[in-house]
């Protein structure tokens, strides 16, 4: 990628965080803020928009809509580096020759990768990606849910899966989120992958949630559960104080990785 390329990415990720930290940012604060004029910023609007990280406003850019997630492949880029060292720091807690769920999402996959360098695991999830990844593994055990494939990011769903789901009680449930309110209410947007998670925090041993900072604060419309229902939280960042304080209350740990 040439130096303006780079620029160009590192800007588009800035505006990404911005809009994510308060929700709207304006055209003109961006251009004085990044020094480039407002049409530069209008285009990145624009590409950030075509990958379905933003929604474009009059006279700027907000987040995308609480009742549609953004698309797969922009997620699986997005925060990767971050993504990643929250899943290594994930993995060191999961012991060889343990049982556990992992569901669906962009950072359980870095864990599931984070994962190969175990033995002896045995894995049930709903996540194709994920039993593909782990499937490399001779030692590994891999149950894949039955159940309603999305063709958007080859998640498992549907009363099938949580048939299989409710047949085990395992040592580790490892999910992600697509939000965690400032209430510690944990959010995302479809109930059908909802329930799916819901059964996976009741038939786990301890509940380890991968999320990175940008889901602090985040809107979705479905109701998953409570922050205080997760033992260990992994992120990257510090969370805002009143989540970090419900967690602890409940028993909770937290770990933030250094990315």
């Amino acid at each position: 990628m040439t130096r303006a390329g780079n620029r160009e990415a590192e800007r588009h990720r800035a505006i990404v965080d911005l809009v994510q930290r308060d929700g709207f940012a304006a055209i003109e604060n961006l251009s004085q803020q990044f020094a480039v004029t407002p049409q530069t910023i209008r285009r990145d609007i624009n590409a950030l928009v075509g990958q379905g990280l933003l929604r474009r406003y009059h006279g700027g850019a907000g987040l995308p809509s609480s009742i549609e997630n953004i698309a797969y492949p922009a997620r699986q880029i997005l925060h990767l580096k971050e993504k990643q060292a929250i899943a290594r720091l994930a993995a060191t807690q999961i012991p060889d020759a343990a049982s556990l769920f992992i569901n669906i999402g962009t950072t359980t996959e870095e864990v599931a990768k984070a994962l190969l360098g175990h033995r002896q695991l045995r894995v049930i999830t709903n996540n194709l990606n994920v039993a593909a990844l782990l499937a490399q593994k001779e030692d590994f055990e891999v149950i894949v849910a039955g159940g309603v494939v999305r063709t958007r990011d080859r998640g498992i769903v549907g009363e099938a899966t949580l048939d299989l789901i409710r047949q085990f009680k395992v040592d580790f449930g490892i999910i992600g989120i697509s939000g965690i309110d400032f209430d510690g209410t944990l959010l995302d947007y479809d109930y059908r992958e909802v329930r799916v998670t819901q059964a996976i925090i009741v038939n786990s041993r301890r509940v380890l949630m991968v999320s990175d900072h940008t889901k602090f604060g985040r809107a979705a419309m479905v109701r998953v559960g409570s922050i205080a229902e997760i033992d260990l939280l992994f992120t990257d960042r510090e969370p805002p104080a009143a989540m970090t304080t419900l967690l602890r209350e409940a028993g909770g740990q937290l770990f933030v990785a250094d990315s």
